[in-house]
């Protein structure tokens, strides 16, 4: 006889979370069907305020996705052509992209090797005549170091833009993640703490400048219909993603709570193990764990563990393997030169290793994976 398999534990499951808000998901698209405003219709209106109001700032701007949301918030801000933006290695790739869709370059500077996110040390020893605007990443949830980096901003007179495509919820000193800077950019892409059923993406700021220019260039550069002011973007979020944010909005305390219940429990079980070190929290902010990532002893150590959870039916993953400045896709920012040495983040790459992490992930099963890396 063959022995059963151990059931299947999941980095995220999507399916979960559905019973708690399939009620309200199911009212509100009967009512925007039967209203057929679909694109900048009452519940696009509706949920940006709702989500001003939550954060703490004047204006909410919904747009496509969370790459949109930081290009056009750079655009927005009046980053261009021939400036510079200092920003972190250690990120998904759309934090640079938006960069380059502006046409200026991204100064890849290192992190701290306790939270992962940018140095702030770093970030002002890279500042140069060209340097426009700081954009630091609040990394799997950890607010960066926001007042140290607000500092460097001041007195440098840089623009500050928040990439909070992890972070929704978090905070610094009660002010959440978004409200911090010029402007914040948020990603509702399913996975994320608060993630829609495609994509999309928000961006909030206090500059009534700024969310004005913003909402011109998400609808194809025009304040009237058919009369348009600059080339802009068709970057809107439509109003059935927007039915089902504002189902989830209400309970995004409750969902990211028990994420950090998850990482308490995982933080407890792995106590002591030989090789790992568990996520730090640095004090400054409130972590709302998009992801719970420990560091191995080294690459092999990682790649060991990982085949372990998968023989126990357990996913893990990287996040992430390359580090932005070492990606292809940026080799022509060095100009021909060797790549620079960013030797934290490099590190990182080669020992980070994320468990299964989400609102509805039971802790007996956190239990179950941290008895694995206890082995």
């Amino acid at each position: 006889m063959s022995q059963q398999k151990t059931a299947a534990i999941p980095m995220v499951d999507l399916t979960a979370q559905y019973p708690l808000i399939r009620a309200d998901i199911e009212a509100g698209l009967q009512a925007a069907l039967s209203e057929a405003r679909f694109i900048l219709g009452p519940n696009v209106q509706a949920l940006e305020a709702e989500i001003a109001a939550y954060l703490g700032v004047e204006h909410c701007v919904s747009v496509a996705s969370g790459t949109d949301a930081l290009h056009l918030a750079l655009r927005a801000a009046g980053v261009g052509e021939g400036d510079e933006v200092i920003t972190t290695p250690f990120s998904f790739i759309s934090t640079a992209e938006a960069i380059c869709y502006v046409g200026a370059r991204p100064v890849f500077v290192d992190i701290d090797p306790r939270t992962f996110n940018v140095d702030p040390a770093a970030v002002e020893a890279a500042i140069t005549p060209a340097t426009r605007a700081i954009m630091p990443v609040h990394l799997f949830g950890q607010p960066a170091n926001i007042p140290a980096l607000r500092d460097i901003a001041g007195r440098h007179d840089l623009i500050l833009i928040e990439d909070c495509a992890q972070s929704f919820g978090a905070a610094v000193d009660g002010r959440m993640t978004g409200s911090l800077g010029h402007a914040g950019a948020f990603s509702f892409f399913p996975s994320k703490n608060l993630g829609g059923y495609g994509d999309g993406g928000l961006i909030s700021t206090d500059d009534d400048r700024l969310a004005a220019e913003a909402k011109t260039l998400r609808n194809h550069g025009s304040r009237q219909r058919y009369y348009h002011d600059v080339v802009g973007y068709n970057s809107r979020l439509d109003e059935l993603q927007a039915v089902i944010l504002r189902a989830k909005l209400p309970h995004i305390d409750d969902f990211n709570e028990h994420r950090r219940s998850v990482a308490r429990r995982y933080t407890e079980a792995l106590q002591g193990v030989a090789g790992l070190t568990t996520p730090h929290e640095d004090g400054v902010g409130r972590h709302v764990y998009h992801q719970y990532t420990l560091l191995c002893e080294d690459e092999a150590h990682r790649d060991r563990l990982m085949a372990e959870l998968a023989a126990d039916n357990i996913a893990s993953a990287v996040y992430y393997p390359v580090p932005l400045h070492q990606q292809a896709a940026f080799s022509d920012l060095h100009d021909g030169s060797a790549v620079p040495a960013l030797p934290v983040a490099e590190d990182t790459a080669k020992r980070c290793l994320s468990l299964p992490i989400y609102p509805e992930l039971a802790l007996t099963d956190v239990d179950r994976i941290a008895a694995v890396l206890r082995r």
